[in-house]
């Protein structure tokens, strides 16, 4: 129906990119956290040995007192939990794995596997002595069957969010799994919205409107944020089967949707009623794997030059991003920039504290994070100090504005070359994930800086409505001589101000394909093979980000058939390296710093390090490949290089 060129993730909205000039080096992922943190510091908020805070919802009480409910079904309450010395009290337990808590009128909410609950402390003990059901949602049994809340609306009532269940691809066994929920104190609830697949994050804005963070998936090409209002649709059709309830505000089914429409999910919203283009797109392993928690910057200033702005954390990169919002004809969209990476764990949550600073809460068993502990809480502090950063890019009808933090050199801010912008998408459709597809650069016809010094207008050919618009700055530097701190940001683009795009189109400069030539992954038995292999070996995947196998043990020049079996609900690819534990760093942050060129590589990179690998292979897949074992013996390392992947991912391949 429509031309793509495919690129291995596919962006359904517009990407900026601001290349030219470029720093002194590559900076690695160490040096990185140790800039970020002349900004802001992360602290480690105290937890005694024997609490095991795998957190999963956090809310201030009126007392100041730190509310953090745990997976493992408890409440507690922590003292003073800026101090050096915090106290841990038990407020309450039994409860199944809650993943959400709120504080109004006295007492907790939070929604339970099963239903959204209120506890009260009645005695003025320090323990619930009230566990009321406000209102229960049927359950499945299925693992996957998380429940996300509440948020509070003005008016008092409570939204909740339900995940899909996953057998091979996202289900909804029961009732009302995919949909976000409003529900009042009293009980009453009412279905807003459905198409959600793993919505753990959730906010209402001052405008009274919810957003949700969504993870890659089935029918999700990337990490995205959503506006959701009444009656929307956002995507995953799994939840659509219970719109012949009368209290469905939609009617779409689920064998209304395509499967493979070839069409990005902005493009399919034109056509299909009720289908709603997310606001911002994360880059997936780009911008984090695994969205999670949205906070708003309502400090007035008290956290630094970000004001209005969204933070959004991310469990399996543990890392925050941040988001300038804006409003463009009604819709919602904007830019999304990388943040602070490091945590300890995987971000589940984030909440303001009294001083204007972040509580972090975290968790990761069966959810592998870069952060290795199984759970944590920090906070992220402000020093003071002013980070060079791009702070908002806002969208023209012919162009981009782009605000930074600090007054900008006008020489190099007027040289175009500063800036490459290119453009990107996602294809909407029912497998894991999506390649990047239309890859596209653009033309900076113009930049135009403020007198003041603090924004620059870019005219730009080529933008695309509908797309995803990469903006890389890397030629700008401050007034004072200052490098950006993060140099990239990453525009949707749904609406330009007037309604009328009037950027003109460029030639199509795209690459001819996503076709890679990879030598080391032989995926056709080599002809010289004539009496086949003599070891065929089957490998697989488990939850928590392993393989099935600890080692396995081949003979020195031994043809062998190995295929790799992914029965995890992630993409995975199957690497050997040389000897040496050191390799598997390497190329594990080197798969990191591909960037938009990593699915086109399988995330493998081009490093003599590398003996063989397997392509991406998809959750429920498998791909086999041929090799002859080293010559040499010895003990060779074996990871997934998949993004992220490869910090617990390894095993060894012994060559006797």
């Amino acid at each position: 129906m429509k031309r793509r060129t495919i690129f291995n993730i596919k962006f359904l909205s517009v990407v900026i990119l601001f290349g030219g000039l470029s720093n002194a080096h590559a900076q690695s992922k160490a040096e990185i956290i140790e800039k970020e943190s002349e900004y802001y510091k992360i602290v480690d908020v105290p937890i005694p040995s024997e609490v095991i805070l795998e957190v999963g919802g956090l809310s201030m009480t009126d007392k100041d007192q730190l509310g953090v409910s745990t997976r493992r079904g408890e409440v507690w309450l922590i003292d003073k939990p800026m101090s050096l010395n915090p106290t841990y009290n038990r407020y309450a337990h039994g409860l199944h794995e809650s993943l959400g808590l709120a504080y109004k009128d006295s007492g907790f909410y939070l929604a339970q596997r099963g239903e959204l609950t209120r506890l009260e402390d009645k005695n003025n003990d320090g323990k619930a002595d009230v566990y009321k059901t406000v209102y229960s949602w049927p359950l499945s049994g299925n693992y996957h069957d998380y429940s996300y809340g509440p948020k509070f609306t003005e008016n008092g009532d409570m939204l909740v969010t339900l995940n899909l269940g996953w057998e091979g691809k996202g289900v909804s066994l029961v009732k009302w799994r995919g949909w976000m929920l409003k529900i009042t104190p009293e009980g009453e609830m009412t279905p807003i919205a459905t198409g959600l697949r793993s919505p753990s994050g959730f906010v209402i804005n001052d405008e009274g409107d919810a957003f949700y963070t969504e993870n890659q998936g089935d029918w999700v090409g990337s990490g995205r944020m959503t506006h959701l209002a009444l009656g929307d649709f956002a995507g995953n059709p799994a939840g659509l089967r219970w719109t012949d309830d009368p209290k469905s505000p939609l009617k779409l089914k689920p064998e209304d949707i395509q499967k493979k429409s070839g069409l990005s999910l902005y493009e399919y919203a034109k056509v299909l009623p009720n289908l709603k283009a997310p606001a911002i797109w994360f880059p997936h392993t780009i911008l984090g794997i695994s969205t999670s928690d949205i906070l708003i910057d309502n400090t007035a200033g008290e956290f630094g030059p970000f004001e209005g702005q969204w933070f959004v954390g991310d469990q399996g990169h543990s890392k925050i991003m941040r988001v300038a919002m804006e409003k463009v004809n009604g819709v919602y969209q904007g830019a999304t920039f990388p943040f602070i990476e490091g945590f300890s764990s995987g971000i589940l949550r984030m909440i303001w504290g009294s001083d204007s600073n972040m509580f972090i809460g975290m968790t990761s068993r069966g959810w592998s994070s870069t952060g290795k502990a199984e759970y944590g809480l920090q906070r992220l502090v402000w020093t003071g100090k002013m980070p060079f950063e791009i702070k908002t890019i806002k969208a023209e009808n012919d162009g981009f504005t782009v605000e930074f933090t600090k007054p900008i050199n006008k020489e190099l801010a007027v040289n175009t070359s500063s800036y490459k912008v290119s453009t990107f998408n996602y294809e909407y459709h029912d497998i894991y994930g999506s390649d990047i597809v239309d890859q596209e650069g653009t033309m900076i016809h113009d930049a135009v800086v403020s007198d003041d010094g603090m924004s620059v207008k870019l005219n730009i050919h080529g933008m695309k409505l509908g797309f995803i618009h990469q903006l890389k700055a890397a030629g700008i530097m401050a007034a004072d001589g200052e490098v950006l701190l993060h140099n990239t940001g990453y525009y949707t683009l749904n609406e330009v101000p007037g309604g009328e795009l009037k950027s003109p189109q460029m030639h199509k400069m795209a690459k001819s394909g996503n076709m890679v030539y990879q030598p080391k992954r032989t995926t056709e038995m080599p002809l010289l093979w004539p009496n086949g292999p003599e070891l065929k070996i089957d490998i697989g995947t488990v939850p928590g980000l392993k393989f099935d196998f600890k080692e396995i043990t081949v003979k020195r020049d031994q043809r062998i058939q190995m295929t790799l079996n992914n029965n995890d609900d992630m993409l995975h690819n199957f690497v050997i390296l040389k000897p040496g534990a050191e390799n598997a760093d390497i190329i594990g942050q080197k798969a990191l710093e591909l960037g938009l060129d990593g699915p086109d590589l399988n995330f493998v990179p081009d490093s003599d390090l590398v003996l063989f690998h397997t392509g991406i292979v998809q959750p429920g897949t498998s791909e086999t490949i041929y090799f002859k074992a080293p010559r040499i013996a010895g003990e060779y390392w074996v990871l997934c290089t998949f993004p992220g992947h490869s910090y617990t991912m390894r095993a060894k391949l012994t060559v006797e």
